[in-house]
């Protein structure tokens, strides 16, 4: 039972799969679902604050390269500094709301590292950057605990 418990945790940890594969796979391996969302929003939570706090840094030192790295590391910043101008402008205040959102609609390329990296490319401060996709990630894991539910149900 622990190892099933600590792949959950470890799939939560996963970019992109996040806690919307890790609460699935719980429940298509019969493990109670208060206990799977719980462990999925502790794994998927842990990296949250490397992401932010590293990021940028990663980016800011890979530009000094001339290669493909530093090409990516460039092109990530600036589209990142021109949307999140266009981002701030549109939602003003409603940036938070709009993070929490973003982390917590499952859909593809949306998630936890990514709100993060966003939020850390927004020069979004720490406590709000956290707060927003720690609300996120809540919202995610009870939609998909709602819909995993559902659809175990039936087998």
């Amino acid at each position: 039972m622990l190892k099933k418990y600590l792949l959950v945790f470890l799939v939560s940890m996963v970019p992109l799969v996040e806690l919307r594969g890790a609460i699935p796979i719980s429940q298509g391996m019969h493990l109670p679902l208060l206990q799977s969302y719980l462990i999925a929003i502790i794994g998927n939570m842990i990296p949250v604050p490397f992401i932010y706090l590293f990021a940028r840094k990663v980016l800011e030192f890979g530009v000094q390269y001339d290669n493909w790295f530093g090409r990516f590391c460039h092109f990530c910043l600036e589209k990142g500094k021109k949307g999140g101008e266009r981002l701030q402008a549109t939602a003003g205040r409603g940036l938070f709301v709009a993070l929490l959102l973003f982390v917590g609609i499952p859909l593809p390329g949306t998630g936890a590292w990514t709100g993060t990296l966003a939020a850390s490319i927004l020069d979004m401060d720490f406590k709000s950057s956290i707060l927003a996709c720690m609300g996120g990630v809540l919202l995610a894991g009870v939609i998909m605990m709602t819909v995993s539910a559902g659809i175990f149900s039936f087998f």
